[in-house]
């Protein structure tokens, strides 16, 4: 049983592949990854965890690089303590790292700044070994007004158009960086295809934020939105007026980043 008087912080950085869950955040009505991880942690422990995420990616979206925080009692080191997780979690989810960090630290608030990543395929023939992690498009893309609009996002806007705030009424985001570039289909796919990558990092996200920039530009790519009509929607502020959310499968969080005391 945990000790109150060692209880610790821990930080760990996990993976996972979220086609089977209902998202990162506990649900009453599915499985989630906060639920995995705590009951691996309960189950580990023998006592109630609360674990806190960097990111609540929604249901289908995965992570390379979620950040984690919780706090327990437990004795044996963070070494056994990263090998017993990865023994009791999910096959699609694993804890790549994890150490204990300051008591204040705190896997959201302490973030200063995180990085999506969004695949985007075409191909003459559907393929089956890459829809899990990438959103087919129907048709080339004009990939250079796309890379076009999106510096449009450079800097701080308000992003009511995209999302909504996660608590209060501030939907101002300042993007760092939002960028395409190719990418090689893995060679599993077993076809050629036409692989990218697009890659934004911000102080911080709207809630479905990420989807509706990649739903919107890939208008832009099909020719359906002009690049200054894209910029047109930032300044609306009006979420009617922004693209289709992207599908979740293609949408991965990929590294959040903290300051050098965490």
């Amino acid at each position: 049983m945990e000790a109150e008087s060692h209880r610790a912080t821990y930080r760990a950085t996990v993976s996972y592949d979220g086609s089977a869950y209902r998202g990162f955040q506990i649900q009453a009505d599915g499985p989630t990854v906060q639920g995995e991880l705590e009951r691996a942690l309960r189950r580990l422990t023998q006592a109630p965890v609360r674990v806190s995420g960097a990111g609540r990616t929604d249901a289908g979206v995965h992570a390379w690089g979620q950040v984690i925080s919780f706090v327990t009692g437990w004795r044996h080191g963070a070494e056994a303590l990263e090998r017993g997780m990865n023994a009791l979690l999910p096959e699609d989810i694993a804890v790549r790292e994890l150490t204990p960090v300051e008591e204040r630290f705190h896997a959201r608030f302490s973030a200063r700044r995180r990085t999506y990543r969004y695949w985007v395929y075409h191909a003459q023939v559907g393929l089956p070994l890459l829809r899990r992690y990438a959103c087919a498009a129907p048709q080339r893309l004009d990939v250079a007004a796309m890379e076009q609009a999106a510096q449009y996002l450079v800097g701080s806007h308000d992003m009511a158009a995209f999302g909504r705030a996660p608590s209060g009424m501030n939907t101002v985001r300042t993007v760092e960086r939002a960028a395409w570039r190719p990418r090689m289909a893995p060679p599993w796919t077993g076809a050629a295809a036409d692989l990218w990558e697009f890659e934004i990092a911000a102080n911080a996200f709207l809630r479905g934020m990420v989807r509706r920039v990649v739903g919107t530009l890939l208008r832009v790519g099909s020719g359906e939105l002009t690049v200054d009509g894209f910029r047109e929607v930032i300044a609306s502020r009006d979420p009617a007026k922004s693209g289709v959310p992207a599908p979740a499968c293609g949408l991965c969080l990929w590294c959040v980043e903290y300051g050098d005391s965490a």
